[in-house]
């Protein structure tokens, strides 16, 4: 994941390239970047509802939301058995993760948004 002084650079980069696009492509670029980018307030908030992994569902990191979801449920479970010291240290892991994963969510998706950009551009660059 880039620097947010770095991110700030490359998105001023992509609007450049962007805005040297005739206007049909423009057009159809900021169509297709509309569907395709994603807001970091809905990534935040998916990471606040404390369902481990539905922030990386959103930006279709299907693995590591996958194994995420897969932690908490097994910690969950856990908590239920004689093992419930170790499904509360899983929890516990996950919920710092999290957190570090909370506070990270805006330049995590702008760097998401940047990779789609890249994306696009390179098919009105051939």
């Amino acid at each position: 994941m880039l620097e947010p002084e770095l991110l700030d650079a490359k998105e001023e980069k992509l609007r450049k390239e962007a805005a040297s696009l005739s206007d049909r492509q423009r057009a159809e670029f900021y169509r297709l970047a509309e569907k395709r980018t994603r807001d970091p307030d809905t990534y935040a908030a998916l990471n606040w509802l404390f369902i481990a992994g539905l922030h990386h569902f959103y930006l279709g990191r299907w693995l590591r939301g996958a194994s995420n979801l897969f932690v908490m449920l097994i910690g969950a479970w856990l908590l239920f058995t004689d093992g419930w010291l170790a499904g509360l240290s899983l929890l516990l892991a996950l919920s710092i993760a999290e957190l570090i994963e909370l506070f990270r969510s805006q330049q995590a998706v702008r760097n998401f948004n940047c990779v789609v950009m890249e994306d696009l551009l390179k098919r009105y660059s051939s």
